[in-house]
């Protein structure tokens, strides 16, 4: 339009510019030559705006409250209408019109179903490296950690449930670091567990693992928990927990999440989200379950076939372990020792060796092993596997160092038991072997006398031998006081001063 007004100003305006330009506008040329009159006469080139029913932000909590149901909007506009709040209703077929146009299909089915709903008309693109660091992104560069229920019924002890698996996966690589598999909801042990076996690069863990820079977690209490953050952080390991419910931001788990319920948990016998009957039930309903051993078993051999043998489009057609040996970054290892101990949780407080052992737990559990013998009284910090205490493991509260492992009375086996009796009697024979020692140095034997002398000590020794085992030990005495070790001084450094002599006592003249 601005164009023809600036022809139609230089009197070069002619019927074939505005026939040309509705055709390209789509509007007929009676339209445009309409436009035109109006832009002479008003100055503005804008196409007019026509007035239009709209839906605005009171349409909108309208069409909430009656769950996306436009009909029910219209009834409200007529009746609002009839009592003179408003001065016409549209009509059904413009409402939803003015629907169709002014709300996207997201905020449509954000109004009837709720947000969720409303997720899956959401962009959120492909993440391509860490958009907050202008470095490639490497393998250990970040790993994401998530739980995943397998919708699968397990027979654990005569019993059907439905295990969860937890994972650590590498995001440059989308290699599985780490799984464990638990058969009740997962829980810290879980999360250590998984962690080792990711941190680890020995078989049959290895050989992608490592030390990572970064985890993303999600919000999960057992995420969040003081033992993960403890055991992540005794590594150097930074933490990023991630908003709520928000699956796009940890990509690579959740799409290995949606990998494994389509590749393997959905051919397994007893899938939940099979295909039902038309009275909802299963086809097979008498379909025997798979052991806890066997479903663990699957999972594994999938978890090592996506590592070594799955090639993905998104690594230029290579599986995630070539992905990893390809990649030159270094790995920071740890030892295998260090990973055990930083894995596990420590409460903080001391506790006291009884007679009876360690009390510890809620309802003052006791824990003894055979290396306590002795040791009644000392003071010491446990650790242990969050939600196993059957066992745990004992440090010296004042150095730290390793003590031995303690298990807890009421499963204490025979040989244990056994172990502890056997250690205890050694360590009395041993005490009673000393103190008769002791008694024996302690004893003095005299010489018989046939003349009346004192008494003369069979192990007395000569007055020269005494001297000489006197100046041995003032020889020795001298030779603790001294300083072997010291190292001679060096020449004073450039520039500074000389040492102060020090001054001659004054000259006395005697004969004066």
């Amino acid at each position: 339009m601005r164009r023809l007004c600036a022809l139609d100003g230089r009197n070069e305006l002619t019927s074939a510019h505005v026939r040309l330009s509705a055709q390209c506008v789509g509007v007929a040329e009676r339209t445009m030559w309409r436009w035109l009159h109006r832009a002479r006469t008003t100055g503005q080139c804008a196409a007019p705006v026509r007035t239009r029913f709209t839906i605005d932000t009171s349409l909108r909590c309208e069409l909430a409250y009656h769950r996306g149901n436009a009909a029910a909007v219209h009834r409200d506009l007529v009746t609002a209408a009839a009592a003179g709040k408003r001065c016409r209703a549209p009509s059904l077929a413009t409402v939803e019109r003015a629907i169709r146009r002014d709300l996207t299909a997201g905020e449509r089915a954000g109004l009837r179903y709720g947000e969720r709903a409303a997720r899956a008309f959401e962009v959120y693109g492909q993440r391509k490296g860490d958009p907050d660091v202008k470095a490639p992104v490497h393998r250990n560069w970040a790993w994401e950690a998530d739980h995943k229920q397998a919708h699968v019924e397990v027979d654990v002890g005569g019993a059907l449930v439905k295990p969860w698996i937890t994972w650590f996966v590498d995001t440059a690589t989308n290699a599985i670091c780490g799984t464990t598999i638990t058969p009740g909801p997962p829980n810290r042990a879980s999360i250590l567990t998984a962690l080792r076996a990711a941190l680890l690069q020995q078989e049959p863990y290895g050989p992608m693992g490592g030390v990572p820079k970064l985890v993303r977690i999600d919000r999960g209490k057992d995420f969040l928990s003081r033992t993960v953050a403890g055991a992540l952080g005794a590594f150097g390991v930074h933490v990023e927990p991630l908003a709520p419910y928000s699956p796009y931001l940890k990509g690579t788990v959740e799409a290995i999440n949606g990998a494994a319920e389509k590749m393997l948990l959905s051919s397994m016998p007893r899938y939940s989200r099979a295909q039902k009957l038309i009275n909802n039930k299963p086809v097979d309903p008498d379909q025997p379950a798979l052991t806890f051993e066997s479903f663990v078993r699957e999972v594994l051999a999938w978890a090592s076939w996506w590592n070594i043998e799955h090639r993905q489009p998104a690594l230029d057609d290579r599986t995630p372990l070539q992905a990893w040996h390809d990649d030159p970054t270094p790995i920071d290892s740890v030892a295998a020792e260090a990973i055990w101990a930083f894995t596990l949780e420590d409460d903080g407080k001391e506790r006291v060796i009884t007679k009876k052992g360690i009390s510890w737990g809620r309802r003052g559990h006791l824990y003894i092993g055979p290396w306590m013998g002795g040791l009644a009284g000392e003071k010491v910090r446990i650790r242990f596997m969050p939600n196993h205490d059957h066992e745990i493991e004992v440090f010296n509260a004042r150095t730290g160092a390793h003590l031995g492992q303690a298990t807890l009375v009421d499963r204490a086996d025979n040989e244990l038991m056994t172990e502890l009796r056997r250690k205890r009697d050694s360590r009395a024979r041993q005490l009673r072997a000393d103190l008769r020692a002791a008694e024996r140095l302690r004893r003095k034997r005299y010489a018989a006398s046939t003349t009346a002398e004192p008494a003369r000590p069979l192990d007395a020794i000569t007055t020269t031998a005494a001297l000489a085992e006197l100046a041995g030990a003032a020889d020795r005495q001298l030779a603790q006081l001294a300083n072997p070790d010291l190292f001679p001084l060096g020449p004073p450094p450039k520039g500074s001063l000389p040492p102060i002599e020090p001054s001659a006592p004054p000259h006395i003249d005697d004969h004066r």
